[in-house]
């Protein structure tokens, strides 16, 4: 939605977690239970049906064992001349057998149905949480981290969780249940075959665990690799006009091969380990029919056992090994599920900006006067930026923010609003510490235009109305002439009805900022801040918009970060900043009647205008 974008080669802190390990496995598989347990009555009937599926499953192998058994014996019986086969007998057998498995499959059927809604639900309800946990967050969160890598959190992360959460929760019950109950049938059926069975039990389990052991680590880079991926890709095709004006795309190309050849290297290893799980099983499994086969035959001689329960117990055999197969496989598609939910849980679990709990001050009788009293602030704690900064601003006043770059200007606006709290200090509206009011309500009082335009994928309408959706057609489109932004509006395809695209480069640059302009004359915010809100713009339509925005500050307070001279000359009072602090302050003449840093300032920058 939005076209401001990081640079086209920049990652991001945060971004490379290559070959990182799950922190806490146990940890986050316990807050992922405790966080679907809302959805505990569906998955109760998941277990029930899944359940019952099994067991009619289970039982068929007996059924099948009885109709060769029959078959068998009428066979003897007529090779010995005293009678046939039933075949009666059989056909009732395996119309029973049909039965079990059509009543199986309507259980299977009915129990995939309630987990794929389940999944469904818990997907959903994630994207949902952090959607609203990411209004939540303090904006040093979003400036040290790639768009990709938080992005891929609510994407493939998530999207990952809940294909793994929906094929494996209902594998795990139908393979314990089956497990549970084939060993049982086995023991019905002859408890020496079944200790033999049992003895590769050992080998089963080693061989797992010594796979889950290796692979772990490569499931977790493989997520993280992805996400670092999906940041560059993102951002590269952003800058891609970047890239070419400066003759990049070899550099840019190479950086993609290293990100890319990490990716392929941990999903190669953690897809081998998950491959290597099936065959080394079934040669476990194999080697039990083996000697099953061996020990049933000699059984079989001795008279100790008949030819079909040889049949069941075989199939058991089958059905036993299948489900600790699956297990390993659902070992590792949890080690999946570990790695991407712990992921989503850090995400949820980042710090969030504090908010007033009581005595909430109310914002709709704030006239506009502003006070930086002794403000003391730093990005990082120990790198401080505004050293002792203090300032009076009336309502009404408009307050031009002048200094060279890096002075400060855009921290103070980015404390004015709250994005960041002071270190030490305060800020006052009226009076009030700007922490004691609720930071949306806040918000409200303050109309921005920036430098840095920001429109999204709507209608031109929509993107006008943006701070004042009950706006009617009326007003918007007087906000529109106001900014002279009406003219070439209604000179597009659709008017006020064309949509914006996704980059937002089917308008131009400038009337990008007409439209940003004419949405906050719409918002009719009591204090306003405009960041160079001229400088994507002609001479002439500058002028015009100038005169736009001097009624729209007629009364209110304005914040505006100047390099125009125009601005800076009509400015009620003139902010000087140096290196984080106020070092001048003052009107136009009295500034250039001191001969100090102004003065110097405006001489080498200023003159020429």
């Amino acid at each position: 939605m939005s076209n401001r974008r990081r640079g086209p080669m920049g990652h991001g802190p945060g971004a490379g977690m290559a070959g990182e390990k799950a922190k806490d496995l146990k940890g986050t598989m316990k807050k992922l239970i405790k966080y679907i347990r809302r959805y505990y009555v569906p998955i109760v009937f998941v277990i029930l049906f899944a359940v019952a599926s099994t067991i009619f499953n289970i039982v068929g192998p007996t059924i099948l064992g009885d109709a060769t058994t029959e078959i068998f014996n009428g066979l003897m019986r007529k090779v010995t001349g005293t009678g046939g086969i039933d075949f009666d007998k059989v056909m009732n057998i395996l119309m029973m057998l049909m039965g079990l498995y059509v009543v199986s499959a309507a259980f299977s059927f009915i129990q995939g149905l309630i987990m794929t809604h389940v999944s469904n639900n818990i997907t959903y309800q994630m994207r949902k949480d952090i959607s609203e946990k990411i209004h939540r967050m303090p904006m040093k969160y979003f400036e040290s981290r790639t768009y990709g890598e938080v992005l891929s959190r609510v994407t493939n992360d998530i999207d990952t969780l809940g294909q793994s959460l929906n094929q494996s929760m209902t594998q795990i019950i139908t393979s314990a249940t089956q497990i549970i109950g084939v060993l049982i049938m086995m023991i019905r059926i002859n408890i020496p075959m079944t200790v033999v069975v049992l003895l590769t039990l050992p080998l089963s389990m080693g061989m797992i665990g010594v796979i889950m052991g290796k692979s772990q680590p490569y499931f977790k880079a493989q997520q993280a690799n992805l996400g670092e991926l999906n940041g560059q890709v993102e951002e590269i095709y952003s800058g891609h006009n970047i890239v070419k004006a400066f003759n990049k795309e070899e550099s840019v190309i190479k950086d993609f091969e290293e990100v890319n050849g990490r990716l392929y290297q941990s999903a190669w290893k953690s897809q081998f380990f998950s491959g290597a799980m099936m065959p080394l099983m079934q040669f476990v499994g194999n080697l039990g029919y083996v000697l099953v086969a061996i020990l049933g035959g000699f059984l079989v001689i001795k008279n100790t056992i008949e030819v079909g329960q040889i049949q069941s117990f075989i199939q058991y055999v089958r059905s036993f090994n299948q489900p600790i197969t699956q297990l390993a496989q659902v070992g590792n598609m949890m080690q999946t599920t570990a790695a991407s939910a712990e992921r989503v849980f850090e995400f949820l679990e980042e710090e969030e900006e504090e908010e007033v709990k009581e005595d909430v001050v109310p914002v709709e009788t704030l006239r506009g006067n502003v006070s930086f009293e002794h403000v003391r602030f730093g990005y990082n704690p120990d790198q401080t930026i505004i050293q002792d900064f203090s300032v009076n601003v009336k309502e009404g006043q408009k307050v031009a923010i002048v200094g060279p770059t890096g002075a400060g200007k855009t921290t103070l606006i980015k404390l004015l609003m709250r994005f960041y709290d002071v270190n030490a200090g305060s800020i006052k509206i009226d009076g009030h510490d700007i922490r004691e009011f609720i930071r949306s309500d806040m918000r409200q009082m303050f109309g921005m235009v920036l430098q840095d335009t920001w429109l999204y994928n709507a209608s031109i309408r929509d993107n006008i109305r943006y701070g004042k959706l009950d706006a009617t057609e009326e007003e918007i489109q007087g906000a529109a002439r106001a900014a002279f932004a009406h003219h070439f509006i209604v000179t597009q395809p659709g008017g006020y009805d064309m949509v914006i695209n996704e980059e937002s480069n089917n308008v131009s640059q400038g009337q990008k900022q007409l439209l940003t302009i004419a949405r906050a004359i719409l918002a009719d915010p009591k204090i306003l801040i405009l960041d160079e809100a001229t400088s994507s713009v002609d001479t002439r339509t500058e002028e015009r918009i100038q005169m736009a925005m001097d009624n729209l500050m007629e009364g209110r307070t304005s914040f505006v970060i100047a390099h125009r001279l125009s601005t800076i000359k009509d400015a009620d009072v003139i902010l000087v900043m140096n290196h984080g602090d106020i070092v001048e302050q003052g009107n136009h003449e009295e500034l250039l009647a001191k001969g100090g840093f102004y003065a110097d300032l405006y001489n080498s920058q200023f003159e020429s205008a």
